[in-house]
């Protein structure tokens, strides 16, 4: 490795330079040093900014997010990973966005929610905007009231909103509001 590190440093070629980072990181990361591994990664994607290799830097963010992943920074991996997928997908690398497929699917957890609302955040706002109670929302969606409490939270801190007036003059701006009512039952 230090040999090959010796001959990237002499020809100084960001490429060369980037690809002996990604080396030692993978060294580092198999040895289990995982803040050398990181560093550098880090220091192969620094080299990489500098150059139009995009294959390289997928394979740099694949590494770095498989690192990340065994080290348990779920959300740091999935963003790693996520990155390397969308540019091996842009370049039809199948093979390649396979790998980081396989790799994303290998973090436990949830995956972030959508930008938009949820089915059931869409439901809750829908009615909310209607002029519906909390406890009209809960009973006819069939959860607690608490839950729809915690839905409400949600919708407005994705749509940047702070009351039901406000949502309701978003959606009417946008233009989803749906056509939601209570069900004849409740």
């Amino acid at each position: 490795m230090e040999a090959y590190e010796a001959n990237a440093a002499r020809l100084g070629s960001a490429w060369a330079i980037a690809a002996a980072a990604r080396g030692r990181g993978l060294l580092e990361s198999a040895q289990g040093d995982v803040d050398a591994a990181l560093a550098a990664f880090e220091r192969a994607l620094d080299e990489l900014d500098r150059v139009p290799f995009p294959l390289e830097r997928g394979r740099t963010l694949l590494c770095l997010g498989s690192t990340l992943r065994r080290a348990q920074q779920k959300r740091s991996a999935r963003d790693a990973l996520e990155e390397a997928r969308g540019i091996f997908d842009g370049l039809g690398a199948r093979l390649w966005a396979e790998k980081a497929e396989g790799e994303l699917k290998r973090i436990s957890g949830r995956s972030p929610e959508p930008e938009g609302l949820s089915e059931t955040e869409q439901r809750v706002a829908d009615l909310a905007v209607r002029g519906h109670t909390n406890k009209e929302i809960a009973s006819a969606l069939f959860m607690s009231v608490r839950t729809v409490e915690a839905h409400l939270t949600r919708i407005y801190r994705k749509l940047g909103v702070r009351s039901r007036s406000a949502l309701g003059a978003h959606f009417a701006a946008d233009g989803t509001a749906k056509e939601a009512d209570l069900p004849a039952e409740a």
